[in-house]
């Protein structure tokens, strides 16, 4: 007598075929059931909207924890401080009312171009001079030729990307979609003055790239030039007689030479370990890791990137630490993108990891056999049922986490403050 228990078969062959058997009948009941409910919900909507509404899963996202203070009075004055900057009066997120992760871009949606524009008065920045007594105590830190950039000084080269022909008539309408810019803290722009007070009319940022000493990322430095516009490569070299700059050093030159940032790709092993951007004149410095780092050739299908100002995203930098970390990003990139490279750059922040990428995107009619454009809440966009938006990754892809923020260029002794990543005890909470 054959056993009602298909694990008890003895035949291997007879009991794969029960398991078979099994997995095939309860695949079929699963997918009756779909459709019947799929009936039920067409003829009553508000099942479905119940049925979903039931089902959200409970993420870490859900469960984020808020710090209890003050965005206006103390969160531009403490980076460590956890403050949602686009809801100030939510303090702390209670298990049984979770806070949704994803928010409305209508509710907190950049107006026109100028009044992205109306900044508080321009603050002067710190003299950069009254650091030059301790320039040399860490002319060791870093390297570079000094006949390379004496030679720099004699005749400096125009960067290898060059601009397009047609820039945009007008700036871009909207920067971001999730962070609003606009909503910055009077004390995080008093701190910050560099920052959030560009000169007017806006000028278009010059980088200066380069790598770390005895590096071997020549490439990688040489790929960073076609996502920064107007940016230069200058490499560094170790010979054993030369003179090795330090940071402050090159800032300093960098400066002389009209140069708003100053990019340091670091390595581990032969890959991208960190980054490391400075503000110039006299900082903030931002110091990055990296990892996961993909070049466009490798990714399948990439595009080629062309020369032209991409537009600009800036996703989920909600806390003043991360309304800091947004204008930075927002500093290195031309105000005003040409729209008809249809090139953008996506700076996505989720649980303090910061992922970057780069698209080309086209509008088409959608097809037939394709489904409409659904918004967050899963309902249909309306306006656009018949248009489908298809997007090529350029490359290259990584992901950025934020390790340390000094308020001069290069960490010393003496410093005023410092944010350093790595003392959550929490796990729902996050510091971007």
């Amino acid at each position: 007598m054959a056993s009602s228990n298909p694990n008890k078969i003895q035949n291997k062959i007879k009991r794969q075929q029960e398991h078979v058997k099994r997995k095939k009948q309860q695949e079929t009941t699963k997918r009756e059931q779909r459709f019947r409910r799929r009936k039920l919900e067409d003829k009553n909507p508000d099942l479905r909207a119940t049925r979903r509404a039931k089902n959200v899963p409970t993420t870490i996202d859900s469960k984020r924890t808020w710090d209890e203070a003050n965005a206006d009075d103390e969160a531009g004055t403490m980076l460590g401080l956890s403050v949602d900057v686009l809801h100030p009066k939510r303090f702390k997120v209670d298990d049984e009312k979770p806070v949704p992760a994803d928010i409305n871009p209508d509710d907190h949606r950049v107006g026109d171009g100028a009044e992205d524009e109306e900044e508080p008065a321009p603050v002067v920045a710190p003299n950069l001079e009254a650091d030059g007594a301790e320039d040399d105590v860490d002319s060791m830190l870093a390297s570079d030729d000094e006949d390379d950039l004496a030679d720099e000084d004699d005749d400096e080269q125009p960067p290898d990307r060059a601009t397009s022909e047609a820039p945009s008539a007008a700036p871009s309408a909207a920067t971001t979609t999730a962070t609003d810019l606009a909503l910055t803290p009077e004390a995080l722009i008093t701190r910050f003055p560099s920052l959030f007070n560009p000169t007017n009319p806006p000028t278009d940022p010059k980088v200066l790239i380069t790598t770390s000493i005895n590096s071997t990322l020549h490439w990688e430095a040489q790929l960073l030039t076609s996502i920064f516009p107007s940016s230069t490569y200058i490499k560094r070299t170790a010979h054993f007689h030369s003179y090795k700059y330090s940071v402050r050093e090159i800032c300093a030159y960098a400066t002389n030479k009209a140069y708003t940032h100053v990019v340091i790709l670091t390595e581990d092993l032969k890959r991208p370990k960190g980054l490391d951007i400075v503000h110039l004149p006299a900082g903030p410095m931002f110091h990055f890791s990296i990892s996961h780092w993909i070049e466009g050739a490798k990714l399948p299908g990439h595009g080629n990137p062309t020369n032209h100002y991409p537009e600009l995203i800036l996703n989920g930098f909600r806390t003043p630490l991360g309304l800091l970390t947004a204008h930075l990003f927002k500093s290195l990139f031309p105000p005003r993108p040409e729209i008809q490279g249809r090139q953008v750059v996506t700076l996505h922040n989720q649980r303090d990891y910061i992922f970057f990428r780069r698209h080309r995107y086209v509008f088409r009619d959608r097809k037939g056999s394709e489904k409409s454009i659904q918004g967050a809440d899963g309902k249909p966009m309306q306006g656009v049922e018949g248009i489908r938006a298809g997007l090529q990754e350029l490359g290259p892809r990584f992901t950025l986490k934020l390790r340390r923020v000094d308020r001069g260029i290069q960490r010393r002794s003496g410093q005023e403050w410092e944010w350093r990543a790595g003392d959550e005890k929490v796990r729902t909470r996050f510091s971007l």
